[in-house]
């Protein structure tokens, strides 16, 4: 499905002086890099400063969520955004590694209390991942993004 139209605006943060990390896994780097730079420039427009996104990279997405548990459990981060892309192939190998990755990256987040938020595509082609990393269907990035945002304006308001 084609977006239909223009990316909402991104929403502001409530504290531009808190730290995101954008966690991203490599295994599919193009995909990958463009995850992230619609990520860094969603942030900057949500108003961080781009000295206050910090980035690492893990070697695939079943990494993710031991990375996202140091950071977020560093105390250092508002959000831990996790970026990155499975595609399917012949074996069952796809199944695992989502599933993997989002119940560990949910739980994360519920221990933690650190919004992590998953832009990690879990596609059928290659071609369907391209289309969700700055293609014709957007950029996933700028989504988890957003959702980080909203998150660590909500978290802040509660502790208010």
């Amino acid at each position: 499905m084609a977006r239909s139209g223009p990316a909402p605006a991104a929403p502001k943060l409530d504290d531009p002086q808190v730290r995101v990390v954008l966690l991203v896994a490599g295994f599919h780097k193009s995909i990958a890099e463009s995850l992230v730079q619609g990520a860094r420039a969603r942030l900057v427009e949500s108003g961080l400063p781009a000295e206050n996104i910090d980035e690492h990279w893990v070697p695939g997405s079943f990494e993710l969520p031991l990375a996202a548990r140091a950071m977020a459990s560093s105390g250092r981060y508002a959000a831990v955004v996790c970026l990155g892309a499975v595609i399917r192939g012949e074996t069952s190998h796809f199944d695992y590694v989502c599933s993997a990755t989002a119940d560990g990256l949910m739980r994360v987040g519920l221990d933690t209390g650190v919004p992590c938020t998953f832009g990690v595509l879990t596609c059928e082609t290659y071609a369907q991942a391209l289309a969700r990393s700055g293609g014709q269907v957007g950029n996933k990035g700028e989504e988890a993004t957003d959702a980080a945002v909203a998150m660590i304006n909500l978290l802040a308001g509660a502790r208010r």
